[in-house]
Formats: structure tokens, sequence, C-alpha cells
């Protein structure tokens, strides 16, 4: 069949990416904007691959009892395809549905790509409690109002929005309801833009600030903000256009659940051993070193290895009442690789005391970086994932080299899309 063709399909299942699944005469065919259960009208947009077509959902014949309106009304099914805005592919679906979805997209790619038999629990963000117990920030009800962050597009006539699903086509929204109000405000204010793309931030002091990024052009060095982010009580410095944590509450729940997981996995009775080397990879401005920082006393050795120069500074301050801290600023591969080749009988005595923590971007550490890891043989590793496919292959790598886990803890801290993070605890054997 040809591009532009319009069948009837089934969907029966949910693939990593935000697309469902159907087949056509044997033929898997992708498609956006539906429900498992559901007998969509879809017209094929890609019929290239031998394997697999995709096409767009045009009507819902059928409908689950867990489809609602979209979140988002430029997003919803009555709007042409082609001008509904991507970000909030979740959003026509019910958030305990949602929440289901994701979890089966954790467990089978844990159980297809790493070929692991983990059981595996999903959760929203945990609430930001007072000393008295008193609820300070938590999720909303229905997974909106958290994005903290929003990256829009201007393309060459000016026009200012997201991306259409799978298009580099601007779409203008007034709205955005995945944002904070701060933020969605911020959105509707804007007037046309220089081509590229425009970054709202909305640090914890509550101001909005508008980053214009033209195209073919880097940011000015001397107009540079630095920014004060929270998390689990403690304060951390980043550049405004900086990366952190996109939902307000993110940084709290993963800090906490690392904690949590830690102090599970303790030996001894040690979460963090004091007389161990701890690594904190893919780094950033220091976040997650600074909680193995708390677990494990003020005299802990821990080294954050960051590629960006300005998140490796702001580190440096972040994690400077630990006597024992570093910032490196290095590429993860290669500092890596280089000290399992040179780490010294008391460095790696210590390694083997230690945590090494990796939070890679969404294509994952990869086997060098994690056979390099395994070569140095850490006491516990933990692995922070924002992509289930990335982290199953990653984990089953780990089991190679002799290191598992008992379970894998998802976090729907991207409501209304298929977006997941995840957090693993491994040990040897």
């Amino acid at each position: 069949m040809d591009v532009g063709s319009i069948i009837d399909l089934d969907i029966t299942g949910v693939a990593h990416g935000g697309v469902f699944v159907a087949r056509h005469e044997g033929r898997v065919v992708f498609v956006p904007d539906a429900i498992p259960g559901e007998r969509v009208r879809a017209r094929l947009t890609d019929t290239s691959k031998k394997s697999f077509w995709r096409a767009e959902t045009l009507d819902v014949l059928d409908a689950a009892p867990t489809r609602r309106p979209h979140v988002w009304a430029p997003a919803d099914i009555d709007v042409p395809p082609e001008r509904r805005p991507g970000g909030a592919d979740f959003g026509h679906i019910d958030l305990s549905a949602q929440r289901e979805l994701k979890l089966d997209v954790v467990r089978d790619a844990l159980a297809r790509i790493g070929r692991l038999e983990v059981p595996a629990t999903i959760s929203s963000a945990t609430a930001q409690r007072d000393t008295d117990g008193s609820v300070l920030a938590e999720e909303t009800v229905d997974g909106t109002g958290w994005r903290t962050r929003l990256s829009l597009h201007v393309d060459d006539a000016g026009v200012v929005g997201p991306f259409a699903q799978r298009s580099h086509r601007v779409v203008p929204v007034e709205s955005m309801p995945l944002a904070t109000p701060a933020v969605e405000r911020a959105l509707a204010s804007l007037g046309a833009g220089r081509p590229g793309r425009i970054d709202l931030v909305q640090a914890a002091d509550g101001a909005v600030r508008v980053l214009p990024r033209p195209a073919g052009e880097r940011p000015d060095p001397a107009v540079r903000e630095v920014v004060v982010e929270h998390a689990t009580g403690r304060s951390f410095r980043v550049d405004a256009g900086g990366f952190w944590q996109v939902h307000r509450l993110a940084a709290h729940t993963l800090t906490g659940a690392v904690a949590r997981r830690l102090a599970d996995a303790a030996v001894d009775g040690l979460a963090v051993d004091p007389d161990g080397w701890h690594l904190d990879l893919y780094g950033g401005v220091g976040l997650f070193a600074a909680t193995l920082g708390d677990l494990g006393g003020g005299s802990t050795r821990v080294t954050s290895v960051e590629s960006d120069v300005r998140a490796t500074e702001h580190a440096g301050r972040n994690l400077a009442e630990w006597v024992g801290a570093r910032a490196e600023t290095a590429r993860v591969d290669r500092w890596i690789s280089a000290l399992r080749a040179s780490a010294s009988a008391s460095q790696r005595a210590r390694l083997a005391r230690g945590v090494v923590l990796l939070d890679p971007p969404r294509a994952g550490a990869g086997r060098q970086v994690v056979e390099d890891v395994a070569a140095l043989d850490p006491g516990t590793v933990v692995y922070v994932a924002c992509d289930p496919v990335a982290l199953a292959r990653d984990l089953g790598t780990f089991r190679e080299a002799g290191y598992l886990t008992d379970r894998v803890d998802a976090f729907d801290l991207f409501p209304n899309s298929h977006h997941v993070e995840a957090v693993a605890v491994l040990r040897r054997g």
C-alpha cells in the first residue's frame, strides 16, 4: 500500500516511543493517539520498511474505556494530525492507565532487550513534606502543571511553538497544560521569534526566564545567568539554560529513591561506606554526588564526572562541604576507561567499598562504559535511567559482568507523555 492510504486497525499493544501496535495483513503498524483495545481509522505515513509501517490516527471507531478528552485540546483526536502538537502523547489516556502502559514498556524492555527476569513497579512523583509532615508540593490529580522547563521551536517565518508529532513543522499554541502556570503564562505572552529555539525556564525562585537560542548562534557567556534549584533540603547552582530535572518534583523524587534503595542494599548497616571511593558519572551539577555525600558523611570521597564545563564548575561549588569531593570535567567513557587502566591497588580497594552511580543521557551508558565500571569491581552500582530500552540493554551488560538487581523502580515523572524514569541498584552475584 502507498503512503496516504486509509486503513482500519485494531490496536493490540503499546511500544516504546509513545506509539501503539496494530497489524495489517501480518505487518506491524505503529500508530500514535490510540489505546490498546481500540479500533481506529488511520492514514499510512511511512511504508518504506519491510518489517513495519507507520500511520497516523484519523478517527476512533471503537474507543477504550480509558480514553478521555485530551488534557491539551490542540492535541486531541478531533484535530487534524498535521496540526496536533507533540509533547503530550499520552494525554488522551486516564492517568492510572498511562502508568500501566509505561510499566508494560519497562517490563517488555527488561525481558526482551535485557533478557532479565526482574520485577518492576511504577509510582508517581514523591510529595515534598515539611518537617511536621505537612505537604509542601505534590503531583496534580491529572498529571498537569509540572514542567518547569519548556523548549519551543521558531520557524523561518518567526512562528513559535512545539513541533507537530514526528515532524519539524512548528505548530503555534497559546497553552501548554503540562507546564507550570507561570511557564504557561510566559508561553502565552511570546511574540514572533528569530528562527531557532526559545527556552522557558522557571527556577526555584518562581521567576520564568525567556532564553532565545537563534539558530547558528552560541549563547553569550557574559549574559549567562546562574539560578538556584532545591532538592532534598539542599541548594544547587545551575545555569538557567543548563540541565536540571524538568518535573518540579523530579530531583526530590529521584534522590529520595536512590537514598532508599541504597539503604535497602546496605552492607553492615552502611548505605554509603565513608571509607569507600564513590563515583557520580554523568554527574551534572552534583545532584546525586550530594546524595552520596549526605549518606556517607562529611569526609566522603566522591568524584563527579561530567563533560559540560559549566556544570562541572557548579558541581565543584555545590559539593564544597565534602572534603573528599571532586568535580572532573571529562567525557565519562574516556575518564572511566583511563581509570580502569591506571587505578592502583589502594584505589581499587576503596572502589570495592564504594558506589558507582550512573545517570546517563537517553542513549544510555553503552557496553564499553558498563564493562569498564564492572572491571573496577565497585561494591554497588546505581543506575538512573530516562529510557527503558537503554536501561534494559545496559542492565543486561552488567549481568554479563556479574552484577544483578533484584528490582527496577519506575517513576512517572513525565505524566501525559510516554517518558518514564527508573532506578536500579546492582551488586555482585
